[in-house]
């Protein structure tokens, strides 16, 4: 009862309330109980959860290799056996000198036709065999952990590529996710492994019981020693749950420390932390969010062991009874040394037993609480889907219609519509620009017509049907995009072009006409190895950086490498210069006349080779036109245009003094 009423009390005082600490969101934990009534229904719902989470890690093990649960079942097998075997081989051993001493030794060759002999050859043996299987099991316990870390990364991988990227934007998501790539891979081996060695020690320790049980007067003794187990095990499991929810609870901290540490070792940060003279800062932040995290797990490890201080103590003096009532026994010639060296290692096996037990438990199910993040991760619901079955497929190698109606977006969670009401018409063939300050909607508008995200109201047409119908690898495939924050991989030059048209078997030579459409060729040409020149110097020694501006280009040749349908470039030129950003868009306008056009330029003299131009206003459509029209209406774009054109048209002197 107390025991559950400090529970209670530290529950109480972890729940959310102002100023204490939250749990993340999207957690779910368990409600707990509120009085004791409660606990066996709380208990119930705990073992159905921790179940399932049990079988699932076995489920993933089970794929991973079979021979790993078989191999785990051996060994817990024949570590269980083994200290039993052992303990009576070296009972017999001590016996039989015993009974040599008390007649007063035996003759030189007696002893080597002795049983002692043999018995001594049998623990040699024993031994033998414990080395032998304990390195088998070590070798194959590091193999089986490596695929298994293998099997869930993959597992988070090919998850992750079914994710809704509006999953990205939600902070729980990413909780998620960092505690499934953390926390994951080690977690299913180490949670089989102590369950397995739970079987060996529930072996062990039944075969010492049943010695002690049937040995002279020590029977109620034994149970005494179970009964002074039983409040170890039930501090061991609280706490095993208190550490769980407040790893859980932290993992804001968690990620904040993990993200003050990576910034000073980011080679891309490193020039602007140098000097700004920022590394002080960001140390001091790491140092103040580990004191806020340390303090609470330093309360908890503190409080835990304390606890455990005081059962071992009890434990302790316990066993120093049984010892001194067996040693007694020894002394009045009712047992033999052998049987006191077998009783009381079975008393301290024992005791080991359910120390082992106690922790094994409370390991088993503090993993099968952690792997509940994999579960939740793999567990999300991917809601950008087609909305008919089976899908339609967009007949590729023509010119398409796009039409937005009456669209309007909110992200995840947000009240607020960052697009309001938008409806326009881009024609066959057409070339769509899309104007407005920072922060006007133009590339979440891409996102939608794309389908990264979906519409909170009204419809995107693709040649008159709802994108929604379409299969979603059939649709990107219409779209050649660059988006302002486009890929840097760290793959050959020409593997980064390929990477336009993954599934396309085009020639080298295609590689290089789209290189030289972007004007890429040009210093691709003196690198090092040309085309097969690695970029970045992630993983070669002879990788090479390049600049913002020449991976534009490179990101450009992509696009122009996958001969889409439709031509998407979101900001494609904004680190060019203005004559290459020119030469760019006046290629650019002769490759995509036989395709539909969208672009975001933030120079608006690019703008004017469109047919239409929308110019957007905090998420609204206010304007709609080609140049001339939009000029000679002279309002938003009109100003944006004139603002603009001056800062590269310079008066003369004679002019300024006019």
């Amino acid at each position: 009862m107390i025991l559950f009423e400090n529970y209670r009390k530290e529950v109480v005082r972890m729940r959310p309330g102002p100023g204490g600490p939250r749990p993340p969101m999207g957690a779910n934990p368990q409600p707990r109980p509120k009085n004791i009534k409660e606990l066996p229904k709380y208990l119930v719902a705990l073992l159905g959860g921790f179940f399932n989470r049990f079988f699932y890690i076995l489920k993933l093990v089970w794929k991973t290799g079979r021979w790993i649960p078989f191999l785990l079942f051996f060994v817990a097998l024949f570590r269980g056996v083994s200290p039993v075997i052992g303990s009576l081989i070296s009972q017999r051993i001590l016996n039989a000198l015993q009974d040599v001493i008390r007649v007063g030794g035996l003759p030189e060759h007696n002893f080597w036709a002795s049983g002692i002999l043999y018995l001594l050859i049998a623990l040699f043996v024993y031994r033998l065999l414990i080395l032998v299987v304990n390195s088998i099991s070590s070798a194959l316990n590091r193999i089986a952990g490596e695929k298994i870390v293998n099997e869930v990364k993959v597992q988070i991988m090919e998850k992750s590529k079914e994710v809704d990227l509006s999953s990205y934007d939600n902070p729980a998501f990413y909780e998620k996710m960092e505690n499934a790539n953390q926390e994951a891979g080690h977690r299913p081996l180490s949670v089989l492994t102590e369950t397995f060695g739970i079987i060996s020690y529930l072996i062990e320790f039944i075969s010492f019981l049943i010695i002690l049980f049937t040995a002279p007067g020590l029977s109620l003794l034994t149970l005494i020693i179970l009964l002074v187990s039983i409040p170890s095990a039930v501090t061991n499991f609280i706490f095993r749950r208190k550490n769980f929810g407040y790893m859980r609870w932290r993992s804001k901290e968690r990620r904040q420390m993990h993200y003050f540490s990576n910034i000073l070792v980011d080679k891309d940060l490193m020039k602007e932390i140098r000097l700004f003279d920022l590394a002080d800062t960001f140390i001091a932040r790491y140092k103040a969010v580990f004191a806020k995290y340390f303090k609470g797990l330093r309360k908890l490890i503190f409080e835990e062991n304390v606890w455990h201080i005081l059962f071992a103590v009890i434990s302790g003096a316990c066993n120093l009874f049984f010892y001194i009532i067996i040693a007694k026994q020894v002394f009045t010639g009712e047992i033999q040394i052998g049987d006191y060296t077998l009783y009381t290692g079975a008393i301290a096996s024992v005791a080991t037993c359910v120390s082992n037990l106690i922790s094994a438990s409370g390991n088993v199910y503090q993993g099968t609480l952690f792997i509940d993040n994999l579960i939740s991760f793999m567990n999300e619901k991917p809601r950008i889907v087609p909305q008919i079955r089976p899908a339609r497929e967009v007949a590729h190698g023509r010119l398409h219609t796009i039409e937005f109606k009456n669209v309007s977006f909110r992200y995840p969670g947000s009240h607020k519509d960052v697009i309001k009401n938008v409806s326009f018409t881009i024609e066959p063939g057409q070339t769509l620009a899309l104007v407005g300050l920072n922060g006007a909607g133009k590339t979440t508008l891409i996102k939608l017509m794309t389908r990264l995200y979906d519409t909170t109201e009204g419809q995107i047409l693709l040649d008159g049907v709802d994108i929604k119908e379409y299969d979603l690898k059939s649709l990107y495939r219409t779209f050649g995009i660059i988006f302002q924050d486009f890929g840097r991989y760290a793959a050959t030059v020409e593997e980064n072009i390929r990477f336009g048209s993954i599934h396309s078997d085009a020639s080298f030579d295609a590689v290089k006409y789209a290189s030289k459409q972007s004007a890429a060729s040009e210093y691709i040409e003196t690198l090092p190895d040309g085309y097969n020149t690695p970029l970045m110097r992630f993983f070669e020694h002879n990788g090479t950086e390049l600049s913002i501006g020449q991976w534009q280009k490179l990101a450009i040749a992509r696009a122009f490498y996958g001969d889409s349908d439709i031509m998407i470039l979101d900001e494609p030129t904004a680190s060019l210069d203005a004559i290459a950003e020119q030469n760019v868009f006046n290629q650019f306008d002769k490759l995509t006349h036989d395709k539909t056009t969208i672009f975001v330029s933030h120079r608006l003299s690019s703008a004017t080779i469109a047919d239409q131009i929308v110019v957007l206003e905090n998420g609204e459509l206010i304007e709609k036109g080609n140049h001339q029209e939009l000029m000679a209406l002279q309002g938003k774009y009109y100003n944006l245009f004139s603002t603009q054109s001056k800062r590269y048209i310079q008066p003369s002197a004679e002019e300024a003094t006019i």
